[in-house]
């Protein structure tokens, strides 16, 4: 009962965090203005994500604009595109295949080593997908640092953190996390002879050699 309970939270871990990497892609705010200059007018943020930028004004009023071109965007944008559309096409694919490999499930079989393999296998998807979105995540970030630190960089065109690049290390962390728990139900060799121990009176009793007169 256990072992099935570890499968259930590890596949809500793992919806939740992959719920979170695709609210993450579609969010604007990978990216905002920064404030760190006296001179800079804050009566407008500018957010960027990876597939709009928009600018907020004081009044309350929001404007997007997706991007023209995918081909002239920076590098590290298309990678992040890719690195999130791959996590996203992950997740239920990997939900599909741990969901028949539940103990509470009777699709995928009645051999419980079997279905033991496919949910360790969904497991192992969300793990990709997971990882895939941290890496994205860390890569874009790490950009965001460079820029702002980086001196030859205007101070009006320097960014800092947005929220979506939160969820998105959120997300990363709950997917790794609910896929390391489904990956713990690989069966282990050498483990089936204890599923179904040997009754003492079941047991076949050795030749007596005692002699009766």
């Amino acid at each position: 009962m256990a072992h099935g309970g570890l499968q259930v939270l590890g596949l809500v871990l793992s919806l939740a965090g992959w719920g979170a990497l695709v609210a993450a892609a579609v969010l604007p705010q990978w990216q905002m203005s920064s404030f760190a200059g006296d001179t800079i007018i804050t009566a407008v943020v500018t957010y960027q994500g990876l597939w709009m930028s928009c600018a907020s004004q004081s009044t309350g009023q929001l404007q997007c604009k997706s991007y023209d071109s995918i081909l002239a965007l920076p590098g590290y944008i298309q990678v992040t595109r890719a690195l999130m559309v791959v996590a996203g096409v992950l997740g239920p694919l990997a939900m599909g295949v741990a969901v028949m490999g539940m103990k509470c499930t009777r699709c995928g079989g009645d051999d419980p080593r079997r279905k033991a393999g496919m949910a360790a296998a969904g497991g192992g998807l969300f793990l990709l997908s997971g990882l895939a979105g941290l890496i994205a995540c860390s890569w874009y970030g790490h950009r965001i640092v460079t820029n702002f630190y980086d001196p030859t960089v205007p101070v009006n065109f320097k960014f800092e953190f947005g929220a979506a690049i939160f969820v998105g290390w959120g997300g990363a962390a709950l997917a790794l996390l609910g896929g390391a728990m489904l990956a713990c139900s690989c069966p282990r060799r050498g483990g089936h002879g204890r599923a179904y121990p040997r009754s003492k009176a079941a047991s076949p009793q050795p030749p007596s050699n005692r002699e009766y007169v």
